[in-house]
């Protein structure tokens, strides 16, 4: 199910993001394929947090890639993936970073 759900997003990266440059699109890709590594470490001890960090990211890249971006529904993605991963800072800080990471570029793509 995880694993699906990130295969999708770089598929839509691939394949969709006509508001994204090539070199946004390939950042927002390595960040993916970051993240897909450590969900899956997080996946085998903690399958419904993974599944939520999942979902949020889905649905961050769907608004971070439309043509007409709903700034209210970004934003609150961003703050889905924010707080899904809090509790996770001490136990798996590179999940936190790569979280925060995913985030802030997208912000300073003036997503």
């Amino acid at each position: 199910m995880i694993h699906d759900t990130i295969q999708l997003l770089e598929t839509r990266l691939r394949e969709g993001g006509a508001s994204l440059s090539t070199e946004q699109r390939a950042e927002l890709m390595n960040l993916l394929h970051k993240l897909k590594a450590e969900i899956a470490e997080l996946s085998k001890t903690h399958a419904d947090q993974a599944r939520s960090i999942a979902g949020f990211t889905d649905v961050l890249a769907h608004e971070a890639t439309r043509a007409e971006k709903n700034e209210r529904l970004l934003q609150l993605a961003v703050k889905g993936l924010s707080h899904s991963v809090e509790g996770f800072e001490n136990s798996n800080p590179r999940l936190v970073q790569l979280s925060n990471t995913l985030a802030n570029t997208l912000a300073n793509m003036g997503i």
